[in-house]
C-alpha cells in the first residue's frame, strides 16, 4: 500500500471550487480538524481558491473567535453552510445575518445520520423528527435567512404516517480528525473526547466519489494500530496529515480520563500542572437544578443539554450520584462526570463512547426517559425556540433530536434575560433588577420545539425558572409552584408574555438551603 501521508497545504490543495466540504467537531476543539481548516484559509486568502463551497456540520465548531468554522468565514469563500450549531462560530453567524451565505439548519442527529444514509446510497433520511418544528417544510425548511432558497426536506407518506425526508445530495471531501493513522491510512480515535459522526462523514464522501483526509497526532507503521482501536479503515481514507502538536481541546493538551483511556480521580490543568477547580453551583442555577433534580427516577436514562441544565449534572456529581443514572450526551458519551461550558460534551472517565449517529438512534427510538434542556423563548402553547434569538443564527445542534423523542422534558433556564440580578438566600429569592429581554413571550420567533407535538406524543413536558414551575397541558402552560420570595404577580405574571393557567393555591418549590445545590 502506498503512504498516504501529506501536509496540510497539500490537503487544502484537494479541496476543489464549488464543493461540499463536510466536517465534524463539537465545540471547545472536541474532535476539531483545525490545522485542516487553518490551511483551507490560508491557501483562500493567498490564492482566492477555494471558492464557493457548500459546508455541511452537524454540531458547533469553534472557539468563538478565529479556531473551527470561524476559519471558513468568508464571503467567496463559503456559498452555503448546513449546520446544526452556529454559536462557536460567531463569523459565520455575521455571514448569514448579512444575508452573504446561504443559512440552512438541520438538526445534529439528523445531519450525522443523513451522512450514514448517504455513504449506504439509500434515498435521505427518512424520520419523524423535525415535525412541527422550523425544519418542516410547512414552516422554514431549515432556511435561516432570505438568500436560503433550497428544498432540503420534504413531506413524505409511509403506511398513512407522514414523515420527513431529508434529501442525499454528494459530499465531495471530508476534512477529519483522529488520534493516530498507520501509513495505510487505518485511524484509530483512542485519544479523542468522543468519535461523533467521523466514520459516517467518511463513509459519505468516499461512497460520493470524493476525498477523505485525516488530521492526527501521529503515525505508526503499517499493522501498528490493533484492528480493534481502528475507528476508520484505510480503505476509506486518501490522505492523513501529522500534527504533532494536535491538542484534545481549546482548553488543556491531553488528559486520558476525557478520552475514557484510563480513570483519574481528579483531571489537571496542562498547562498549571495541578488540578482544575469546578465551579461553584449556587445562585438561580443552583435553584434551577435542584428543583429539576426532583424529576429524577433510579436507573432513568438521562441527557443534558448546554448551559443551565448542566447544572443538574453538576448536582447529581456533587451528591456522588451518578451511578443511580445513566447520564448520556448526543456526542455519544455515556456516565461519568460531564464537564460543562467551552467543554460541553466532554465527560471525564465515562463509560462507554459510541457514534453519535448511534446515540441519535437511540434518542429517536424514545430511548430517554428525560432530558434537561435549556430555552431560548417559550409560548403559551408550549412552543420553544432555541435556534434563532434575537435575529441570529443559533441552531440546536441535537436538541431537536432529544427533545422530540424524551419521555419527559425539563426545561431549564433563567425567567428573564440580560441584566436581571438576583440575591438568593437561605430560603428564598428577590429580585433585585429585572431583566431586559422576556422569555416567557406570547409567540416565539422560531419553533424549535412544538407544544402541540409534544402533547400529541403524550410527553411530559415541565419548564423550571428560578421564580415559577409550569407544566403543559391540553389548555396551554400551566403555573404549579413559586419560588419562595417571589411575588406572584409583579415578579412572574407581570413579566409575561402570555397568560398560563393559574390555579387556586400554588405551591412553593423545593427549595435548596442557602441557595446552594449540594443539599
Amino acid at each position: 500500500m502506498r503512504n498516504k501521508v501529506i501536509d496540510a497545504q497539500e490537503a487544502a490543495a484537494l479541496v476543489p471550487d464549488g464543493a461540499t466540504l463536510g466536517t465534524v467537531g463539537g465545540g471547545g476543539g472536541l474532535v476539531e480538524a483545525d490545522t485542516l481548516l487553518a490551511a483551507v484559509e490560508e491557501r483562500f486568502l493567498s490564492t482566492g481558491a477555494p471558492r464557493g463551497l457548500r459546508v455541511i456540520h452537524s454540531l458547533g465548531i469553534g472557539d468563538r473567535d478565529r479556531r473551527g468554522l470561524n476559519r471558513l468565514a468568508y464571503e467567496g469563500l463559503v456559498r452555503k453552510v448546513i449546520g446544526g450549531h452556529w454559536i462557536w462560530s460567531p463569523r459565520m453567524q455575521a455571514l448569514a445575518r448579512e444575508e452573504k451565505i446561504e443559512a440552512y439548519i438541520l438538526p445534529a442527529g439528523v445531519t450525522a445520520q443523513l451522512m450514514r444514509e448517504i455513504g449506504a446510497g439509500r434515498p435521505g433520511l427518512i424520520t419523524h423528527v423535525g415535525l412541527g418544528t422550523f425544519v418542516d417544510p410547512r414552516q422554514d425548511g431549515g432556511r435561516m435567512n432570505r438568500s436560503a432558497q433550497d428544498e432540503l426536506v420534504e413531506l413524505i407518506e409511509i403506511d398513512g404516517r407522514t414523515l420527513l425526508r431529508y434529501k442525499p445530495f454528494p459530499v465531495d471531501i471530508a476534512l477529519l480528525r483522529g488520534s493516530y493513522a498507520d501509513v495505510d491510512g487505518n485511524i484509530s480515535m483512542e485519544e479523542e473526547p468522543a468519535n461523533l459522526e467521523a466514520f459516517a462523514m467518511a463513509l459519505a464522501a468516499h461512497n460520493s466519489g470524493g476525498a477523505v483526509v485525516f488530521q492526527v497526532r501521529g503515525l505508526v507503521e503499517a499493522g501498528g494500530i490493533p484492528a480493534r482501536q481502528v475507528r476508520i479503515p484505510g480503505a476509506l481514507v486518501d490522505a492523513v496529515v501529522v500534527e504533532p502538536e494536535q491538542p484534545q481541546c481549546h482548553a488543556f493538551f491531553y488528559d486520558p480520563s476525557i478520552s475514557g483511556q484510563q480513570k483519574e480521580r481528579e483531571y489537571f490543568d496542562a498547562g498549571q500542572g495541578k488540578p482544575m477547580e469546578r465551579d461553584e453551583l449556587s445562585g438561580p442555577r443552583a435553584v434551577i437544578a435542584h428543583r429539576a433534580a426532583q424529576e429524577l427516577f433510579e436507573n432513568a436514562v438521562i441527557n443534558f443539554g448546554f448551559g443551565i441544565p448542566d447544572g443538574v449534572a453538576k448536582l447529581v456529581a456533587a451528591r456522588g450520584e451518578t451511578e443511580r443514572y445513566y447520564q448520556t450526551i448526543e456526542h455519544g458519551t455515556y456516565g461519568g462526570e460531564l464537564l460543562d461550558g467551552v467543554l460541553f460534551g466532554f465527560a471525564r472517565n465515562a463509560s462507554c463512547m459510541i457514534d453519535s449517529p448511534s446515540q441519535f438512534d437511540l434518542y429517536g427510538g424514545g430511548g430517554l426517559d428525560i432530558a434537561f434542556l435549556g430555552f431560548g423563548e417559550m409560548d403559551g402553547r408550549g412552543n420553544v425556540n432555541v435556534s434563532r434569538l434575537g435575529g441570529t443564527t443559533v441552531g440546536p445542534g441535537g436538541f431537536i433530536d432529544i427533545a422530540q423523542n424524551a419521555r419527559t422534558v425539563v426545561f431549564c433556564g433563567t425567567f428573564e434575560a440580560k441584566g436581571v440580578d438576583y440575591e438568593v438566600g437561605e430560603r428564598s429569592v428577590t429580585i433585585k433588577r429585572y431583566g431586559q429581554i422576556r422569555k416567557l413571550v406570547d409567540e416565539v420567533d422560531q419553533i424549535t420545539f412544538s407544544g402541540r407535538h409534544a402533547l400529541a406524543g403524550g410527553q411530559k413536558v415541565l419548564c423550571i425558572t428560578e421564580r415559577a414551575v409550569f407544566a403543559l397541558t391540553p389548555e396551554g402552560m400551566c403555573l404549579r409552584e413559586v419560588a419562595p420570595g417571589i411575588d406572584l404577580g409583579a415578579d412572574v405574571l407581570a413579566r409575561m408574555g402570555f397568560a398560563p393557567n393559574v390555579p387556586d393555591e400554588v405551591p412553593l418549590m423545593p427549595f435548596p438551603a442557602g441557595g446552594r445545590g449540594s443539599v
